[in-house]
């Protein structure tokens, strides 16, 4: 069932992730009631799609502002960033190659690392992503997102009693041996590393809801408890986060956008087009997030690495 608020429609996509939102000209400023609906339907949907908005760097950022301080493209990445507009993350092959170096790329994926929230290892992580789509696959190359509060919610109480009082380490790298690589991102992670204690489960700020706040691409481990039985619980939980009725798939055009709380749904970037002689290039920017806090009410601890502030 569709939602029509003044003008706008939220067309849900699946039982518990997505919806699309039609009526708006992202580039343009928003009247503050289609800046409240698209918030009511981030909060309820988790991410929204929009179709045939054709952006340019200035009007995404600007598009940003609306809902947040963006901040810088990556805590990483700024010298990728496209000419005059540090605030744009691109995610595309070449990009990728400059970034990483193209053995790591080859061995990780043209399009970043597995299951993840973006740059979950930061003290405070981005509160919003919000992607636009500038070159895509006329097949393949789809985005999938999973709604982890919906994911705590599907536990059964006891496993939920168990993790509410749990912590996890999130750590830039650490799951991709990169700290032994000869690459670029070798000298990051060795040279600048980025790490974080954050509760593994989250309560979200806006919404009141638990979720679980671990994921197979930045969470190196649950402390407190052995290794093993820090393997066991996440896989657990991984298992969890990937449950096909959690999630959605999202299928790009040229001008398509995607703007997801980062604190609720976690992503999974394709590989299905990287054997195919495709161009595909988006373009990402990311809004300031706060500490995370847990179900005690204590907030997340730096290991490593300064706050994700405005650019």
């Amino acid at each position: 069932m569709s939602a029509v608020l003044n003008r706008i429609e939220v067309l849900p996509q699946s039982g518990w992730t997505g919806a699309e939102i039609q009526g708006v000209d992202l580039r343009h400023p928003l009247p503050e009631e289609h800046v409240e609906a698209i918030r009511a339907a981030l909060n309820k949907w988790k991410v929204v799609y929009f179709r045939d908005q054709f952006l340019t760097h200035a009007q995404q950022i600007a598009f940003g502002k609306q809902f947040g301080d963006v901040t810088p493209g990556h805590p990483y990445e700024g010298d990728a960033a496209p000419k005059g507009h540090p605030e744009i993350h691109t995610v595309s092959p070449q990009a990728y190659n400059q970034r990483y170096g193209k053995s790591y790329t080859r061995k990780q994926g043209a399009n970043g690392p597995g299951w993840h929230a973006d740059v979950t290892p930061l003290i405070n992580p981005p509160s919003y992503s919000i992607l636009r789509a500038e070159v895509v696959p006329p097949f393949s190359g789809d985005t999938q997102f999973t709604n982890v509060a919906a994911a705590y919610q599907g536990l059964s109480e006891p496993i939920r009693r168990l993790i509410d009082g749990l912590r996890a380490e999130h750590r830039f790298g650490s799951n991709y041996n990169a700290e032994r690589s000869d690459e670029r991102i070798g000298e990051w992670v060795r040279n600048k590393p980025l790490a974080s204690v954050h509760p593994v489960v989250r309560v979200h700020p806006l919404t009141g809801e638990r979720v679980i706040y671990v994921n197979p691409s930045f969470t190196k481990h649950i402390v407190g408890v052995s290794p093993r039985e820090s393997r066991y619980l996440l896989d657990l939980l991984f298992d969890q986060i990937q449950q096909p009725e959690y999630t959605d798939r999202f299928r790009w055009k040229p001008g398509s956008v995607a703007f997801w709380d980062n604190r609720a749904v976690l992503h999974l970037a394709p590989r299905d087009f990287e054997h195919l002689d495709f161009e595909r290039v988006l373009h990402r920017i990311t809004l300031v997030g706060e500490v995370p806090v847990g179900v005690d009410g204590k907030p997340s601890e730096s290991i490593s690495g300064d706050p994700f502030l405005a650019a």
